[in-house]
């Protein structure tokens, strides 16, 4: 079989990268894969740790794109992507999630005539105002097979006109990852004294809180972060809150002057944290308050109460089996929320259906199967 092309571009695709490609490499018989790495996102302090967190091979490509504008750097990741297909001449492209490079690597290789896998498929938020949206939509409507981690994904699909012989329900490999680093995990303990974290802070009767945010709508907006800021400061009031900070949220803090917003708070800030101490944190927490698509699966998946600070999700499932409530950025709304749990009104939530760390086994099968089905027919 002619080597299967899978790319990765930004932190979360390595969470459900990983998984993939042991499976594949596992699989009788095994499917070749070459891993690319756009360098849509890249932090040369932080990659080499990641790779090793997920036990994911080094990439055997790296096409340095770096950042920029969405336009920028989805036709960089089109211009450096092609000849790589051209060489390689794959017999299919797996892509993951969400970003940029999932669609621009999606684009070049359907114009080429590859095939292409989409895992992560037919999620949904409704906001056409969001980038990620748009590639979600995109890439389904030119990719040749669809892996979807809920059921309520092939029913958007097929409203969207997706022929549901292209779908294949097959679970969450974000959470095959979890379950299999969960034993590995650094414990929380240990991550906040290695960052010099107030042990008294944590000592609270009520737990803490874990805080994540970095999305444009709340942070690119000095009137929205100076809100959501305050909200946190009342939060610490009721519970201690640990913020490993995202670059982006730290940089407009300090843009718009809001340094002082959080002094005086029981509020541990940290720089960003390598994947197995996030999965430590995380269960360790009373709660998590996020804007990340991610945590609110992980969180799910751990058990743990989530508020999300978005006014929309395209993981409802979280929402109506997990543990996740959206608050958006409503103060009140937050407030109230975190009230719930200490009062023991959180959710507890179940684990969905096929997240049950299998998942990237049964896309392995699936994919064998496809791709033979396709050689037969060619």
């Amino acid at each position: 079989m002619r080597p299967i092309v899978c790319v990765v571009g930004a932190r979360p695709n390595f969470m459900k990268m990983a998984p993939l490609l042991r499976a594949m490499a596992a699989h009788q018989p095994p499917l070749p894969a070459v891993l690319v790495h756009t360098g849509q996102h890249y932090d040369q302090g932080m990659s080499h740790q990641l790779f090793a967190d997920l036990n994911l091979p080094p990439p055997d490509i790296n096409l340095e794109v770096g950042s920029g504008t969405h336009a920028v750097q989805t036709a960089e990741v089109m211009k450096r992507f092609e000849p790589v297909l051209d060489d390689l001449k794959p017999s299919c492209v797996v892509v993951v999630g969400d970003v940029n490079s999932t669609l621009a690597c999606t684009l070049v290789a359907v114009k080429k005539g590859v095939p292409v896998a989409h895992v992560e498929a037919g999620l949904r938020s409704g906001d056409r105002t969001m980038p990620e949206e748009i590639n979600r939509v995109l890439t389904d409507q030119v990719a040749d097979r669809l892996y979807t981690t809920e059921r309520t994904a092939s029913d958007h699909l097929q409203r969207e006109g997706v022929d549901p012989t292209r779908v294949c329900f097959a679970g969450n490999v974000m959470i095959d990852s979890l379950l299999e680093s969960r034993a590995r995990a650094r414990s929380a303990a240990d991550t906040l004294r290695s960052h010099g974290v107030d042990g008294a802070l944590l000592q609270d009767p009520q737990g803490w809180c874990l805080v994540t945010m970095h999305r444009p709508s709340n942070v690119d907006d000095s009137g929205t972060l100076s809100m959501l800021l305050g909200v946190l400061a009342d939060v610490s009031e009721m519970l201690p809150i640990v913020f490993p900070m995202h670059p982006r949220t730290r940089a407009n803090i300090a843009r718009f002057g809001l340094d002082g917003k959080l002094d005086g708070r029981r509020i541990g800030v940290l720089p960003p944290q390598g994947y197995l101490e996030m999965v430590g944190l995380m269960s360790a927490a009373r709660l998590v308050l996020t804007d990340s698509g991610g945590v609110q699966e992980e969180t799910t998946a751990l058990g743990v109460p989530c508020l999300t600070m978005r006014e929309n999700t395209e993981r409802p499932i979280t929402v109506e089996q997990g543990t996740n409530t959206m608050v958006g950025r409503d103060r009140v709304a937050i407030l109230a929320g975190v009230r719930d749990v200490l009062a023991g009104r959180g959710k507890n939530g179940r684990t969905p259906e096929l997240w049950d760390g299998h998942a990237a086994d049964r896309i392995a099968a699936d994919m064998h199967r496809w791709l033979a089905a396709g050689e037969r027919g060619a």
